[in-house]
């Protein structure tokens, strides 16, 4: 557990923490390599955002850990939103935005982050998301 002094923080640092640990987890990967579990992280979420009706974004990112929900709102630009995407426009952008090589390549990056990420909102606010998104969307999403 991190010790800022200030309990509050101290908790939006270990709910962070924990996800990225997850994503670590999922991928077998140790904790030296948190820069890639961020990196991860950041390159689904900002995608997974624009891709959502600005509602529905919103409704996810309160979901969200506090410092994770930090991430996914940085730069948004809700006027902007939602763009329209096809799966490999999607997964294209994930790649762009992510600077490792990782065994199974993009798809297999998004499908693990996303697993972790329902893990971490309400079943309730997942299948709302999952509802909100096109089928062939969807279908990427666990």
């Amino acid at each position: 557990m991190v010790d800022t002094g200030f309990s509050s923080f101290d908790t939006m640092v270990d709910k962070a923490n924990r996800l990225l640990k997850d994503v670590e987890e999922a991928f077998e990967w140790p904790k030296e390599r948190r820069k890639q579990s961020y990196a991860a992280l950041r390159a689904v979420l900002h995608p997974l955002r624009d891709r959502l009706p600005v509602e529905t974004a919103v409704q996810f990112g309160a979901q969200l850990p506090t410092l994770v929900r930090g991430v996914y709102y940085d730069g948004w630009k809700p006027a902007d939103t939602p763009v329209k995407m096809s799966n490999e426009e999607f997964l294209a952008r994930v790649r762009s935005e992510f600077p490792y090589a990782v065994e199974g390549g993009s798809e297999k990056l998004v499908r693990t982050v996303l697993k972790t990420l329902e893990r971490h909102v309400s079943a309730g606010e997942w299948q709302h998301l999952k509802s909100r998104v096109p089928n062939s969307f969807a279908a990427l999403l666990p």
